[in-house]
């Protein structure tokens, strides 16, 4: 069984894990929301990711158990499937076209739901257009990630995913992008199945 929370983990990475808890406290956070903050901050070197993002524990504990069962995972983009280095991903950004009122990014959400349908894990990291384009569909996603990053659309399209009440991680301003987006899907893939005792690696 392939289990992605049983990696090797360099010491730099478990170094700046440490700083990072050094500077801000992160204790009062619920496990699987500490682990995507953590890892959010890690990524961009952000401290601001604390207060800034959305997350529901409850969701984030059928999100990870949905993804550890094998539930598809889709991405926006290629720059946040190159991100998830432990779990094949859907990304239809190449054979996307755009048309009348849709951008190639939400042609490519359209493309991707009609591969892998309900259920799946949707990344969204880089178009706003994305994001809005899966609202409209009777996805039901397991998990939407919806950190795009932008002056135009991304506050917008992110308050829309909040107003869905899909289960859902978001942030509340124009930042975002590949790396964070990515990190947080890694932050439930890293997180083990079952409880463990909790050391600075294990949580890493």
């Amino acid at each position: 069984m392939n289990r992605p929370w049983e990696r090797t983990v360099h010491p730099i990475e478990q170094e700046s894990f440490r700083r990072l808890r050094a500077r801000l406290d992160t204790s009062h956070f619920a496990p699987l929301t500490r682990a995507v903050v953590e890892r959010v901050i890690h990524s961009a070197a952000d401290p601001e990711y604390a207060t800034d993002l959305v997350c529901d524990e409850a969701s984030l504990v059928v999100a990870h158990a949905a993804l550890h069962a094998g539930a598809p995972v889709v991405t926006d983009v290629e720059m946040v499937a190159a991100g998830i280095t432990r779990r094949e991903t859907v990304c239809r950004l190449k054979e996307a076209r755009s048309g009348p009122g849709l951008t190639r990014s939400a042609h490519a959400i359209r493309l991707a739901y009609e591969q892998v349908g309900p259920g799946a894990i949707w990344v969204i990291g880089n178009a706003p257009t994305a994001l809005e384009e899966l609202l409209v569909l009777d996805a039901a996603p397991a998990l939407v990630i919806g950190l795009p990053v932008g002056f135009v659309g991304a506050t917008e399209s992110k308050a829309a995913l909040r107003e869905s009440g899909l289960p859902a991680v978001s942030n509340v301003s124009e930042k975002g992008g590949s790396a964070v987006a990515a990190a947080a899907l890694n932050a439930l893939l890293y997180h083990p199945l079952t409880p463990t005792p909790t050391t600075t690696e294990e949580n890493l």
